[in-house]
């Protein structure tokens, strides 16, 4: 039985996040948690009886609807019908690493005290993520503005015994689940449905996966690059950290220092150069890798916050004997920053399919195509047009979304992020990145053999050892799309310890 993460006040960050996903752990609620929702329930519980004051969304409609009052007698059904009528997704499935994310980043934000939830709702969230009951959720709905209420709805739904569930690798609907379980559907009270659907919980649970996914990306963009630059039997000297003390940005400073250390007792890069300068895809590495990398650092500082922030509306202040409507469910600052991920990360496939390129034009005593006996062999030409297209395609994806708004809701909501299009588009450059790194290592390791018998450094030859396991070495035309699948699985697998 994996230790269990109490949620706390204490500030989690995107490390400890990965953890717990990482080392399975189930969640509990801490007291001091239980004690802060039940204090903010009970305040607003007692603030409704007799009041006739419109609050927005505890006992008003939605949106542009605000003006409506509703009696206090239908405000558990205002609260139903509000998840419900938002229940709008489409497209393809949320993947269910993301929706388990979403439901620990839910938890997390209704754990502070200020959304007025019932203590039983956030219980039966945490029995859905500790027994991997993972809400059937759409990726195209939200406009990431008034927080990401579509998906958000599809998430709730189960809490009301309705829509689907993925279950011990089943889709079924929610109630079949209640029943093994014997659990009775929630019932919403006043504000419920609102704290549950207002959040940024899609977004910043796409942002978080494809952080992780980033960092790791940015060491195997060093890694691989320094392999790349073996094989082409590039010079040390722009990694010496003088160079970038007098340019200090941070990412910079980083990847020539790692660089440096990957390359480290190997006999290639001392061995004696004839060429005095390498192309910018090898020379600039720490330039352009450590500037994707402050980006990635950008990105993390601003998805900490959100992920350790009350994000619905209104907020409750319960101290302060106030309940105030405002807008901490817009996404904006996520939307810039995942704009800004998929840009920097999209950068790393670049620079690498230009590495690529490099090593199979046939230069530096290498042979065309990093093949013996070419022209009867085609050899790696091919790869580096799929990286070329994969590479078009992120230019694309890296439109940023953050610069859109479309007027919804009569009016009432004018400026929306698109914070969710930013955060589907990312991951789908991130994932298209790790491709582009498999060819590139493809290649690198190819590259590699033809300075033998000159060994790299210890780390760099156990590495290719490594993964020659998975990749055998190419000595004539083979089918290499296997390859290349192998080469995404065996970067996707690669546990790396520091990724600092």
């Amino acid at each position: 039985m994996n230790p269990i993460h109490y949620i706390t006040s204490d500030v989690i960050s995107i490390e400890d996040i990965n953890q717990i996903i990482y080392q399975q752990k189930p969640l509990g609620l801490s007291d001091e948690v239980k004690q802060n929702i039940n204090k903010c329930r009970a305040y607003l519980d007692a603030k409704m009886l007799d009041n006739d004051t419109p609050i927005y969304g505890i006992n008003t409609g939605f949106g542009s609807l605000y003006t409506i009052k509703i009696s206090n007698e239908n405000l558990s059904k205002l609260q139903e019908n509000l998840v419900k009528s938002h229940a709008c997704g489409t497209g393809d499935e949320v993947p269910q690493e993301i929706v388990k994310l979403m439901l620990l980043l839910k938890i997390q934000s209704l754990s502070y005290g200020h959304s007025g939830i019932q203590l039983q709702t956030v219980e039966r969230l945490v029995d859905f993520y500790n027994n991997d009951i993972l809400p059937v959720i759409y990726q195209l709905g939200s406009l990431g503005a008034s927080g990401d209420l579509a998906p958000l709805a599809h998430l709730s739904l189960p809490l009301l015994g309705e829509g689907e569930v993925y279950f011990e690798g089943k889709k079924v609907h929610s109630s079949v689940v209640l029943k093994h379980f014997n659990w009775k559907p929630i019932i919403l009270q006043s504000k419920e449905g609102l704290a549950l659907l207002n959040g940024t919980q899609f977004m910043s649970a796409y942002g978080v996966f494809s952080l992780l996914k980033a960092s790791k990306l940015a060491y195997f963009s060093d890694l691989i690059g320094a392999i790349s630059l073996e094989g082409f039997d590039g010079r040390i000297e722009p990694f010496n950290e003088l160079i970038h003390m007098v340019r200090p940005h941070k990412g910079q400073i980083n990847t020539a220092k790692r660089i440096k250390g990957f390359l480290e007792d190997s006999q290639i890069i001392a061995h004696p150069k004839k060429h005095v300068q390498d192309p910018y895809s090898f020379r600039c590495m720490p330039q352009v890798h450590g500037a994707s990398k402050d980006a990635i650092d950008y990105a993390k500082k601003t998805f900490k916050t959100e992920v350790n922030s009350v994000t619905d509306n209104p907020n409750i202040f319960s101290d302060s004997d106030l309940i105030v409507s405002g807008g901490n469910f817009h996404g904006q600052p996520l939307a810039l920053a995942l704009d800004f991920l998929g840009i920097a990360v999209a950068e790393l496939g670049s620079i690498s399919e230009r590495r690529t390129y490099q090593l199979i034009s046939g230069l530096r005593d290498l042979p065309p195509f990093l093949v013996t006996n070419p022209g009867l062999n085609s050899g790696f030409m091919i790869p580096q047009y799929t990286a070329a297209s994969i590479v078009s395609q992120n230019k694309q994806l890296a439109s940023p979304a953050s610069i859109d708004s479309i007027v919804s809701s009569n009016g009432q909501e004018d400026h929306v992020s698109m914070g969710a299009n930013a955060a589907t588009k990312t991951l789908k450059i991130v994932e298209n990145v790790a491709r582009i790194l498999a060819i590139e290592l493809m290649n690198a390791s190819q590259a590699l053999e033809f300075r033998r018998p000159l060994q790299s450094s210890d780390f760099i030859e156990m590495f290719v050892k490594s993964f020659r396991e998975e990749v055998p070495l190419v000595t004539e035309d083979r089918i290499l799309h296997y390859d290349i699948e192998k080469a995404i699985l065996f970067l996707n697998s690669f546990q790396i310890d520091d990724l600092e």
